[in-house]
């Protein structure tokens, strides 16, 4: 007798359940992606990853409205340099690093003969101008910046400047990179900022402590540099203890391309960037992909030039070249890639700064 196939009787509201499963899975699921998507979206907050900050090299030919029109002084023994937008909303007090200049940030033109527009100092500027930051450098007194020396006259100029200028009401931002990163953690200590940023320098937390009232503070570094990556660390946690708001951006390594150094130094045009690129290969300075194997500073790309090309020993570019190299590199230099992660930290902690 063949078997029959019997079809079995589901009991009663069994059919109800098994349609409101796949539901139930299926509102799951959603809420699992909204959680995703959220703490992926507070991680961003923290850190710039890898793959965005390579995504901004290629895509940060800036074009901004600002043109490089300065104001040039020579006071308390320093070069004092600056720049004021149509309808200001805040300042922004710019300490360079060691060997380096406040004429770095602006273009050489007929009102500053000695600026030299480094490429990542003067998109700085450029980007700060363009959102309507009052801008204002001043030259350190010696090589490097110093607490003993320089903090009294740096701050005396800031008070002059802002009062010059009738800024007394905006609140008051500061960068500093490296040397100058270190000089503005402990200027904060003694002028009011509504927050300041810190880039590739740790700042003076061990030996100061965080005083009361210390400002928000956005920590610009290249985890490529471990000693600071660790002091960072530290201080960041030390910060928050005390309450204060902080955030880490990291800057990572990207590969040289031909054009790259034509399309970051404005005036270098792209035959001679595509040479460099092509000189570069031949000497193995960069891999396969186009990452330098080594920092820019200990690489002898200028001799490798010298050799190839002998009248450019003195050519004008080498210091802007130099910084581009170092940049991707990713080890310790000024970069301008994440300013608006910058500038948008300044503009949301404006409150009231006094000087």
């Amino acid at each position: 007798m063949p078997l029959r196939a019997h079809k079995l009787k589901m009991p009663p509201g069994a059919a109800q359940r098994f349609q409101a499963i796949p539901l139930a899975l299926l509102f799951l699921l959603l809420g699992v992606v909204i959680l995703a998507i959220f703490i992926n979206g507070r991680g961003s907050n923290e850190s710039i990853a890898q793959s965005d900050l390579s995504k901004s090299v290629s895509n940060h030919l800036v074009v901004t409205a600002a043109r490089s029109q300065p104001t040039v002084r020579f006071m308390n023994g320093t070069d004092v340099i600056w720049q004021i937008p149509e309808f200001p909303k805040a300042v922004l007090f710019i300490a360079h690093g060691c060997n380096c200049r406040a004429g770095n940030f602006w273009d050489q033109s007929a009102a500053c003969p000695h600026c030299i527009g480094l490429p990542e100092d003067r998109l700085i500027v450029l980007n700060a101008l363009d959102r309507k930051f009052a801008v204002l450098a001043v030259s350190s007194s010696g090589r490097c910046w110093s607490k003993e020396k320089d903090i009294a006259i740096v701050k005396w100029i800031i008070e002059w400047w802002i009062q010059e200028n009738k800024l007394e009401k905006l609140p008051v931002t500061a960068l500093g990179a490296s040397s100058g990163g270190y000089f503005v953690s402990a200027l904060a200590k003694e002028m009011r900022f509504s927050s300041i940023a810190l880039m590739i320098a740790s700042g003076v937390f061990d030996s100061m402590g965080v005083p009361v009232g210390y400002p928000p503070t956005i920590f610009v570094h290249m985890p490529k540099d471990l000693h600071i990556n660790r002091l960072i660390k530290k201080n960041m946690e030390a910060l928050r203890k005390k309450g204060i708001d902080v955030k880490e951006v990291r800057c990572m390594e990207f590969p040289l391309t031909p054009a790259l150094l034509s399309e970051r130094i404005p005036g270098l045009d792209q035959a001679f960037s595509l040479m460099l690129f092509k000189l570069f290969q031949e000497k193995g300075f960069i891999d396969e992909k186009g990452y330098l194997k080594n920092d820019g500073r200990a690489t002898s790309w200028k001799q490798a030039l010298k050799e190839k090309e002998p009248s450019s020993e003195k050519y004008e570019w080498l210091d802007h070249i130099q910084e581009e190299l170092n940049l991707a590199f990713a080890y310790h230099e000024m970069t301008s890639l994440p300013i608006d992660d910058i500038l948008h930290w300044f503009e949301s902690h404006m409150g009231s700064s006094t000087v």
